[in-house]
């Protein structure tokens, strides 16, 4: 039997990426997925229904409240409940730096879309999984939560601190009405959103030498968590 026959859940940021990887996962495992995203989804739900799965598409902007919530409609009209809210949705913008040099609109942006959007998507998604007899929330933190980065990323180090600091909350309000809350907190993982700042052989070199490893996570090592 599927590890997630019978389950429903909403990926954001599933158009490409973790995201993407998660969503065709799932689906492989039996869950009706809705791939929530700016991005056109056409991809990931042609490659979901080439293997049998099940899945629907929103376009959803997670720093806006309303595209959420209507994100959070679409799945319950399409599928009737839902179990998995899984925040995936997050940037990591060129010019994060230091705290003396970084954009103050460059922090605002990331921290709208990486700690907002998981914030509005517990909000709308909780009613739902909570009326489908509980489930489980998983947020994309990251391990410079918890450890700092070596290149700077001042912006972006804060938000996922963000991240984990609510998932924690989140578990603990919600821990005796059925419903889990996670976060993966992983190094860095090759996927567009990395490989972008991945030019040239020293600056792969500076992240990798702090990797023991001396490899890159693959998305699917994730997805897995």
């Amino acid at each position: 039997m599927n590890r997630l026959s019978g389950k429903v859940a909403l990926i954001t940021g599933a158009a490409s990426g973790l995201g993407r990887t998660a969503a065709e996962l799932f689906a492989s495992e039996g869950a009706k997925v809705v791939v929530a995203d700016l991005a056109d989804g056409d991809e990931v739900i042609s490659a979901i229904d080439a293997t049998g799965g099940e899945a629907t598409y929103v376009r959803c902007d997670v720093t806006d409240a309303d595209s959420v919530a209507a994100a959070v409609e679409h799945a319950r009209e399409e599928y009737g409940a839902l179990h998995v809210l899984y925040n995936n949705a997050g940037v990591m913008l060129a010019d994060d730096d230091g705290p003396e040099n970084t954009p103050l609109s460059t922090y605002e942006r990331t921290m709208d879309i990486n700690v907002k959007g998981v914030l509005l998507g517990c909000r709308y998604a909780l009613p739902l999984i909570l009326a489908s007899g509980g489930g489980s929330i998983v947020n994309v933190a990251s391990f410079v939560a918890h450890m700092g980065a070596a290149t700077p990323q001042v912006a972006y180090t804060a938000s996922k601190g963000a991240v984990l600091a609510m998932t924690r909350e989140i578990a603990v309000i919600y821990a005796r009405r059925g419903v889990r809350a996670n976060a993966l907190c992983p190094g860095p993982i090759m996927t567009p959103l990395l490989a972008k700042f991945l030019s040239d052989d020293a600056k792969r070199e500076r992240r990798l030498v702090h990797i023991p490893m001396g490899r890159f996570g693959e998305p699917h090592e994730i997805a897995h968590g």
